[in-house]
Parts: structure tokens; sequence; C-alpha cells
């Protein structure tokens, strides 16, 4: 990524953060998530054994893109699952967001996709079944955990081994931060995830947005039954969620507010948004000459990110329809058959440089599905979006986009040949949406410390300090009812109803002492007189 308005070598203050016990070499447990949630995390591990630390990775011997190239100690435990069963749970998740996408909880909970996610939170009892690795990790003397809480294993992980932990994601499912982090979020204008709302909501929207707070507390814990009871039967005792969240000394959250809405926040909080972004590298000649051919038109980037790579077929034709009606040359990455009405001007590529070709002056537009590291590589590069969502925080990402200006959302079970023709001439042709992601791009990148930097000095400070415990709120030590100080509204209530009955009879009492008496003197002389 390259920086603006910086004319001078790298500030002192990265220098000062970066120097900072660099001499102090120590030993840090990294327990990931597999997928699109490794690639910025591995960037971090990288950094932190540059710096001269000792990491030990811990994955199952069955993932996607776990491990790769890392100059580093890998232990790798058996899983009950292959990678076919992995392969086929999650196309059956894919899948069926291309029928009917989860909006709620609720809808989730009863989703027949849920096989995916228990996949993930098996395999952390396969691990604490390996009880030569379970031994060595507990003779490591690690100073900390850095993980992916996404399947909750590394959560069990810090908690079983009673080590700070350093959190690293996007955002975390359900109430669970701000549960964890204690941390206020109030419903009037904090949206929930997976509703797509701005935090400008109408009166209906935040109904919904009480409503799905509710579901939250109802279901949530349902939908991490396997993983708790998996955390139960290790830690051999009752678990709850707040149990394991609530440990977390840093949060290192991969957002900023250039992206996200603005919102209280708790100082273990560290916000790294746009941590993947990078300096653009020269094309490979392939690109080169796709470009190159594009003419003045330039080209449109497709991707739906690494994770998703098949469209059913009737809507890849819509799509191909739609594509070939712009005089752009699309770059799409697409594994799937290729669709019988593909037109000239695009190309499909089983893999593409994604934030190389997003750097490139000639792009000018950015299909994609809206997920936290597409987004950040099109702001961070000042390329204006089309967003197309299917799960997760992607329908949130799109929305907090679109209110700023910045792309066009289309809802892909519905959308025609037709919207995504019109939305990719909106952002190619209007003006306004390059000029507000140019804004964007531009707040986005001035900032003191690059988030790669923040985020390695704040593991490395954990490290050091064995935890932050002095960032941690005495909220955590309160019972509910102290927290929203229903105790003491009580106490001030029972006060004022009791000087309010003491006041009204006094006054009740001295209208009696100063009225009563002569009230009945009158009434004595009118029966004297009669």
């Amino acid at each position: 990524m390259a920086r603006t308005g910086w004319t001078s070598p790298l500030p002192l203050c990265v220098s000062l953060l970066l120097t900072c016990g660099f001499a102090e070499a120590g030993k840090l447990l990294v327990v990931p998530m597999d997928g699109s949630h490794w690639f910025t995390m591995q960037s971090v591990v990288e950094k932190l054994i540059l710096r001269g630390h000792e990491v030990v990775v811990v994955m199952p011997e069955v993932s996607w893109q776990l491990g790769k190239s890392l100059n580093c100690t890998v232990k790798t435990y058996s899983t009950s699952y292959t990678l076919e069963d992995l392969d086929r749970e999650f196309m059956d998740f894919a899948d069926a967001q291309w029928k009917a996408q989860i909006q709620s909880l609720f809808s989730l909970f009863l989703s027949s996709s849920n096989g995916f996610f228990d996949l993930f939170f098996s395999h952390c009892r396969s691990l604490f079944n390996d009880r030569k690795l379970v031994e060595y990790l507990k003779e490591s003397s690690f100073d900390a955990v850095f993980l992916d809480p996404f399947d909750a294993c590394g959560l069990i992980v810090a908690k079983y081994f009673s080590l700070p932990s350093v959190v690293f994601a996007r955002g975390i499912a359900c109430h669970y931060l701000e549960e964890g982090a204690q941390c206020p979020a109030p419903l009037s204008y904090v949206p929930r995830i997976l509703l797509g709302f701005s935090d400008a909501m109408t009166f209906k929207e935040r109904v919904r947005n009480h409503i799905m707070h509710l579901e939250e507390h109802l279901f949530c814990q349902y939908f991490f039954k396997n993983a708790l009871e998996i955390a139960s039967e290790i830690l051999q005792t009752p678990v709850t969620a707040y149990d394991l969240y609530s440990h977390t000394s840093i949060w290192l959250l991969r957002t900023d507010f250039v992206l996200d809405y603005p919102k209280p926040v708790m100082p273990n909080m560290i916000f790294i948004g746009g941590i993947n972004c990078h300096q653009g590298k020269p094309l490979p000649m392939e690109f080169e000459a796709y470009i190159n051919a594009s003419g003045e038109h330039g080209i449109v980037v497709f991707s739906l990110g690494s994770m998703v790579s098949e469209i059913p077929e009737k809507k890849a034709m819509a799509i191909a329809d739609a594509l070939g009606k712009i005089p752009q040359t699309v770059l799409w990455r697409y594994t799937g058959t290729r669709p019988s009405n593909l037109a000239n001007n695009t190309i499909l590529v089983k893999w593409l440089p994604q934030n190389d070709l997003l750097g490139h002056p000639m792009t000018r537009a950015f299909i994609t599905h809206a997920g936290s590291h597409g987004v950040y590589e099109s702001i961070c590069n000042g390329v204006p979006m089309v967003m197309m969502p299917l799960f997760g925080d992607q329908m949130d990402n799109a929305k907090r986009m679109e209110t700023k200006g910045a792309g066009v959302t289309l809802n892909v079970l519905e959308m025609t040949s037709e919207d995504l023709e019109n939305a990719l001439k909106a952002v190619i042709n209007d003006k306004s949406y390059k000029e507000n992601i140019m804004r964007l791009s531009s707040l986005h990148k001035d900032r003191p410390v690059e988030p790669l930097d923040l985020a390695v000095f704040w593991v490395e400070f954990v490290m050091r300090h064995k935890g932050a415990p002095h960032l941690r709120p005495a909220a955590h030590d309160l019972t509910w009812y102290q927290y929203h100080s229903l105790d003491v509204i009580g106490f001030l209530l029972a006060v004022a109803l009791t000087v309010a009955f003491i006041t009204f009879k006094c006054c009740a009492y001295g209208y009696r002492k100063c009225f009563g008496k002569k009230g009945r003197v009158k009434k004595a002389h009118k029966s004297k007189t009669h």
C-alpha cells in the first residue's frame, strides 16, 4: 500500500514502537483458523519470526491453507475428517448461500449446512486427544497465545494453559465481543451483525435490531453448543462463551472507522483494518498483456474471494451476459463451468493478483463479494465496487461501503443481468463513486502507524507483560444488576419513596393538627345551638 502525505522516512513513533523490546525475543504459540482468515494472520506471524521470536504454530493435518511456507516450528495433529469431507461440507454451505441468504441467527440455526461449522469445532477435541502434543505445549512455557477465535479452539488452549491471549479477527459472532470485552453497544445506533443496516436506522430497523439482539441471546448458545461441549470436556468444568472470551488480553480487530461506523470501544480493542494492503508489485506478463489490450476503457476485476470460485450455471450465465455489455475487459477469477454466452471481453482465470490489479491505474471497478480483505484492498487502491455479498460479515461490509458512496450492492439471489450491467456502468461512469472511494482511501492511509506494525507491537506487548490486566475493566467483576446500576436505582427509588411517604405523613399530621380540631369545635358548637 502506498503511503500518501509522508515525505520523511518511517515516522519516529513507528521506530519506537518496534524497537521497544526488539532484543528480547519471546516464545509465542499460534492457533490459527483455516481459509481466508489465515492470509493476514500469516503476515503478522512472519514478521514476528523475522523479529527473532520463537513461534510455534499448532494446526490440524487437514487444511486448505495453513502452514504453507512458514519458517518456524509447526505442530500438527490428526483430525476425524478428511480434506474431501472439508471440501464437501464447504461446498454444501456455499451452494446454500445461492439459494437463501442467512440474515438472522434463527435461519442460521435451522440451516442444513451447519455440518461445515461442526467440522471446525470438532478439531479442538482432536488436538487435546494428542497427549504427546499437549505435553509438549505444557512444557514449552509460552509467553502468549496468538489466535483466531472463529472455532474457539485458540480460546480453549489459552484457558487450558493459563496463557494471555491476543485475538485476531474482523469481528466476533453474536454478542461475544461486547460481552467478552465488556464494551457497550447501544442498539439505537450500533447495528447487529448479518442485518446489513446502517447506523442511521429507521424505527422499523431499530425494532429489528433489538429482535436480532434477543435472537443472539436465545440461539447463539445452540449454534456454539458443540464448541462449548468440547471446551467443557477439555477443561473438565461447565464452560460458557463468556468464560472463554472474557480473558482476552488484546483484541486485534481487522477494521477501522473508515469502513465501520463510529461506536463505543474499550482500551484493549486495537483496530488494524487494511493490514492486508501492501504496495502493488509488477504484474505478471499475462495480466499486463490483458491490460494493454483493453485500450482506453481499462479493466474490471471480478472475484468472489479465495473460498468461492463456482456459481450456479443460470446465475453465471446472467453475470456473463451483463459483463459482455460493458466496453471494459473483465478479468474474472472463476473455476466453474465456462458459461456458454461468455463474451469476448471477459477472460476467465483460475487465479489473479487481486491487490496488484486493483493498484493499476487502468482498473475501473471491482466486482466483489464484499469480504473484508477485498473491501480494504479496494479502499487502499481507490477502486469503486459492485458488491454481491453472500454470507457472514459481507452484507454488513457492503452496506457500509454503499452508505459511504463507494459502491453499489446487489442481492445475488434476485439480481438480473440488467441490474449488474447498470451497477457496473454507474460505478464506472458516475465520478462520485471514484471521488468517494478516493476520499476513504486518503482517510484510511492518514495514520501514524501501519496496521501490521501496530499488530506486531501489541502481540509483543502482551508477550513482554504477560497480558494486559491494566486494560481490563472492572465491569467483569460486577453482577448484571450492578453493571446496569439496578441496585443503585432501587436504593434511590426506595429512598425517594420513603421521603415522599414521610413527607406525606407529616403533612397529613400537620393538617389534622391545624384544621381537624377547628372542624370538631365547629361541629360541637352547632349541636349546642340546636
